[in-house]
């Protein structure tokens, strides 16, 4: 799977990618094998929450307000989804 891309909200869109505008359509493009862009709208933490739950359904391309946090919530989704290393690892010791 290729990286996530983070853009600005005013960034053109690739031709080739297809736009999702729900979360059962990005679910069925991704099964499809389609690149799925989606924008992102609302307040920071909505967007953020958004972010997260397309990059877990396969969303590769995100136009957003907010690329800091969304890139965070993509990386952590990515992690957890075991498409990427955790950025580090800590062991507990009780």
């Amino acid at each position: 799977m290729t990286a996530a891309l983070v853009l600005g909200p005013g960034e053109p869109l690739d031709p080739a990618w297809a736009e999702a505008a729900s979360t059962a359509e990005a679910g069925r493009l991704v099964a499809e094998g389609r690149t799925v862009a989606v924008t992102l709208s609302g307040d920071e933490t909505t967007q953020i929450a958004a972010a997260a739950v397309y990059a877990w359904l396969g969303a590769r391309i995100f136009r957003t307000s907010c690329p800091d946090g969304v890139r965070q919530a993509i990386d952590m989704t990515d992690s957890l989804a075991g498409r990427r290393p955790p950025a580090l690892t800590r062991r507990g010791l009780a």
